[in-house]
């Protein structure tokens, strides 16, 4: 029986962090819908709700509140994943988040609240996801997070972020020989700059995007499908033989001295 390329049909998973049908979470709700999976997604809050709903409910794909500050509402989260599917094939953590003031200082400025704050929602949660949807993964599959090149280099404007997203691609690569037993597969998928609303937060977002416009090999930006479409492939089962790597999608960008 032939199949195409990336078929999901038949997987279930999670999607926690959709925020408005511009974000990253938004392009890979629609793929891997399209590609026949079934899905369970989260927003943040009541307020947050309309704008997800926007993508969701033309999907018919159910939306959840989960604040992730919040270790009941994750608890409750899954646990209505696994009513519904009673597995999981993949999970998609695409949630990331500073208090504005640490964000637009330097590191050496950065409060010691602030960072623990930024490195417990954006990096810690993940660990933490992984803990809870492990045990429900008994078929293997595939656990994903969003990081950024401010991870490896020095990126202007983006302060205590970088290290945050380092210690992110750090926690990957453990998870991946953690979990690597169950086979369950394990990455950080790497986007160059995308102006969505989390971005927009970052100062001088729109030089970070021309910056990688000039530079990139391709001569251009990356866009929300492509990094869906990335994202999708590692949900698939070609992607089986890999795990434990930050993936980029940047129009070349990383390469480039």
């Amino acid at each position: 029986m032939h199949t195409s390329f990336c078929d999901l049909r038949g997987k279930a998973g999670i999607v926690l962090g959709l925020a408005n049908d511009q974000s990253i979470a938004a392009a890979i709700v629609r793929r891997l819908h399209n590609l026949g999976a079934e899905l369970l997604v989260s927003c943040l809050n009541d307020k947050a709700a309309p704008h997800a709903r926007v993508v969701t409910d033309p999907l018919g794909v159910e939306l959840k509140n989960c604040d992730l500050r919040n270790r009941q509402e994750l608890e409750t989260f899954i646990d209505r994943a696994i009513v519904r599917f009673s597995k999981l094939d993949f999970v998609i953590h695409s949630i990331a988040w500073a208090p504005i003031d640490d964000l637009h200082g330097r590191v050496i400025d950065s409060s010691r609240e602030g960072f623990s704050e930024a490195i417990a929602l954006s990096c810690h949660s993940f660990a933490e996801l992984a803990k809870l949807t492990a045990p429900h993964m008994t078929g293997g599959g595939s656990m994903l997070t969003m990081t950024y090149h401010g991870s490896a280099e020095v990126v202007p404007s983006y302060g205590i972020m970088g290290p945050v997203k380092s210690a992110l691609e750090s926690t990957v690569r453990y998870i991946a020989a953690e979990l690597g037993p169950q086979n369950i597969r394990v990455h950080a998928v790497s986007p160059g700059p995308i102006l969505t609303r989390a971005a927009s937060g970052i100062a001088h977002f729109d030089e970070l995007m021309k910056m990688a416009r000039d530079r990139s090999p391709l001569g251009r930006l990356v866009n929300i499908d492509e990094v869906a479409n990335l994202t999708a492939f590692l949900c698939a089962s070609e992607s089986s033989g890999m795990t434990g790597q930050t993936i980029y999608v940047d129009a070349g960008f990383n390469v480039m001295a």
